[in-house]
């Protein structure tokens, strides 16, 4: 046995370890006690041991002897219930759980009966899972050095399930190796293995106790135990016989109390990246598993992308067709009167005239505009085809009060207008019907009944506005059509332009005030005039549309929590299936903290690639309703936004408590 364990410094994070004592490991008065059905089961009773630096200790004891909870408090995997363990000289007890994995990383090495390879990773991936959790980050030869002296370097990139039994053991004896450990701890390393095999392993354990290091064997078979140099014999919990008993006593006669620094050990720095890879490592291995979690996220994202861009296309649909509205506007028409309790037709004792709409114009302050209409619908001609449309009669201020400027030609001028000039200015679908696509009927000749008209310009696309197609439509001058074509002496509606959007409600009542006074209305509950706000219009349409925005919305978002329990339950599952890898790796160094920052990696990585995956799809859709069914939809950037943070917060939030 070596005379003590030298002195090691680290830099910076590191574990600062300053010894020279003669047993890296003594156990005083250890119990272990378990909770068994509200009964005390007592694993270890009263365990006291001392086990020197390069000793090879073989551990035995029948099936329930208390062997393998001592190889657990010994490798810091659990902690005793009582009594002392001191780990080079310092009290494990009074370690935090930072320190304990980091002595496990270190200093200890791990070789188990079962293996306990991952089976989606390669033998040279499994070599170097340990690294990931030490503070020395090591480079790739290192774990190919450790598969080399363990005879397996041409092994290198084959999985677990292409190796032999003894190819498995040598890989997790490598994997134990990778960090140059201290102190090797193999329980039952040889149990599933053949003969020939079993040699082989325990030649391997004992070449590293003859180069130095400390190995703590655990095992049932007496022709394993034979390597040891040292056999304790366990049985209820207890040390039965230690063959070494004796010479360990006198050691201890020798032993020279010297001061122990205390064993620090600074927050471990976290490697993103390697969280990451082995997030991406774990779902890539579980392909299925890893898309029916992915498939809830991303129908969720798919739908609030179509929904939300099927409601800003509205939005934006209905924003168009509002502005076509004109700003402030305010449209006059004749009102109905009452007779007894019957109400007769709009316009029947009262009628606008073009006086009427001078007056409003010269007499009431704050107006950018007034334009009396006249309205009917005509069949009108062109070559050989012809269309039933709406013929608008209107004032020359109509092209800036309803934002009608031309798209192609121009708009009728003050001198057309004086003298009834036989000019028109055609809508997108008039042309359509009259022409076929893509004609410019600038300078044509229609048939408006029997009137010839010529052509002047094409009035701006504004789409469908409820039951009406507002591009079917032909506008004349006003004088024009109330001559020339329905021969009318009153307008049918007079719109008006108010500056100020503050004034709109007062100029409302002041156009009421001033028509009842020119008509000698002496009651004013006649309703002789209407008077229609179009800003009450825009305020009405605009709350409709936010509101099935958000209505779209948040049935999408609740198909994206649907997804996201999905996911909960996939990683509550897959948490319950790894419990074995979880293990493993806490054997190696994992902290809590680091099991949990692996498996919210997970969840959130999932829920991005569905939410990404989703908003492509999404995408996809909302293109796909636009070319086949023309509906108006647009995806903004916010939606976008929108989708992929919720997808975050989903795994983030889903995923914590499975990780927890």
């Amino acid at each position: 046995m070596a005379a003590g364990v030298n002195s090691l410094k680290r830099e910076k994070n590191e574990i600062q370890i300053k010894i020279d004592i003669k047993y890296v490991i003594e156990l005083h008065n250890i119990e272990k006690i378990y909770l068994l059905g509200g009964e005390e089961v007592r694993a270890l009773d009263g365990v006291s041991l001392t086990i020197a630096q390069g000793e090879f200790v073989a551990i035995m004891g029948a099936s329930g002897s208390g062997k393998s909870t001592m190889m657990q408090i010994l490798g810091l995997l659990d902690l005793p219930s009582h009594g002392e363990y001191h780990l080079f000289g310092q009290d494990v007890s009074t370690m935090n759980e930072q320190t304990l994995a980091a002595l496990r990383s270190k200093h200890f090495g791990f070789v188990f009966q079962q293996f306990f390879l991952l089976p989606k990773m390669t033998a040279l991936e499994n070599v170097e899972l340990p690294m990931l959790y030490n503070e020395n980050k090591q480079s790739a030869e290192v774990a190919k050095t450790a598969m080399k002296r363990v005879g397996l370097e041409h092994r290198m990139t084959h999985y677990p399930n292409q190796m032999s039994g003894g190819q498995q053991q040598r890989v997790a004896i490598a994997r134990a190796l990778v960090n140059d450990p201290e102190i090797i701890f193999a329980d039952e390393p040889t149990g599933n293995l053949d003969s020939k095999t079993k040699t082989e392993i325990m030649e391997q354990l004992k070449e590293l106790n003859e180069a130095g290091k400390t190995v703590i064997l655990v095992t049932h078979e007496d022709e394993i135990s034979r390597y040891a140099k040292r056999i304790i014999t366990m049985r209820d919990g207890k040390i039965l016989s230690d063959t070494a008993e004796a010479k360990n006593e006198n050691k201890k006669e020798e032993k020279e109390e010297k001061e122990i620094a205390p064993i620090e050990r600074k927050p471990r720095s976290i490697n993103f990246r390697d969280y990451l890879k082995q997030a991406f490592m774990s779902i890539w291995s579980h392909k299925t598993r890893s898309f029916l979690s992915v498939l809830g996220i991303l129908i969720g994202v798919a739908a609030v992308i179509a929904m939300l861009a099927l409601g800003e296309g509205a939005k934006n649909a209905m924003q168009k067709q509002l502005a076509s509205l004109g700003s402030n506007l305010l449209m006059v028409r004749p009102g109905s009167t009452n007779t007894g309790a019957v109400a007769l037709q709009s316009g029947v004792t009262t009628r606008l005239t073009v006086d009427d709409a001078k007056t409003i114009e010269r007499e009431i302050e704050g107006l950018k505009g007034v334009s009396g209409m006249v309205s009917t619908r005509a069949q009108v001609i062109a070559n050989s085809n012809n269309a039933n449309t709406q013929v608008d009669g209107v004032e020359r201020s109509y092209e800036e009060i309803r934002a009608v400027t031309p798209i192609a030609g121009r708009f009728f001028n003050e001198e057309e207008e004086q003298q009834g000039s036989k000019v028109a200015l055609l809508g997108a679908t008039v042309i359509r019907e009259l022409y076929g696509e893509n004609i410019n009927p600038i300078g044509q000749i229609i048939r408006i009944n029997e009137t010839y008209f010529t052509v002047i310009g094409v009035l701006p696309v504004r789409g469908v506005s409820g039951p009406r197609d507002q591009d079917d439509q032909i506008v004349i001058p006003l004088k024009t059509g109330m001559k020339r074509l329905m021969g009318k002496d009153y307008l049918d509606t007079i719109f008006v332009d108010v500056a100020d959007p503050k004034r709109v409600d007062g100029t409302q009542d002041e156009i009421l005030a001033l028509l009842n006074k020119r008509h000698r209305v002496v009651d004013p509950k006649q309703e002789s005039f209407e008077v229609r706000n179009m800003s009450d219009i825009k305020k009405t349409l605009e709350g409709m549309t936010k509101t099935m925005s958000g209505l779209l919305g948040t049935v999408a978002a609740i198909s994206l929590v649907v997804g996201g329990i999905g996911i909960m339950n996939i990683m509550l599952v897959a948490v319950v299936e790894r419990t074995k890898e979880i293990g493993l790796r806490k054997a190696i160094g994992a902290t809590k903290k680091d099991i949990l920052y692996q498996f919210l990696f997970e969840s959130v990585l999932l829920s991005l690639i569905g939410g990404l995956l989703g908003v492509a799809l999404g995408g996809g859709i909302s293109m796909l309703l636009a070319a086949v069914l023309g509906w108006a939809v647009s995806v903004s950037l916010f939606s976008i936004l929108l989708s992929t943070g919720f997808s975050f917060a989903i795994g983030l939030v889903f995923g914590l408590w499975p990780a927890l």
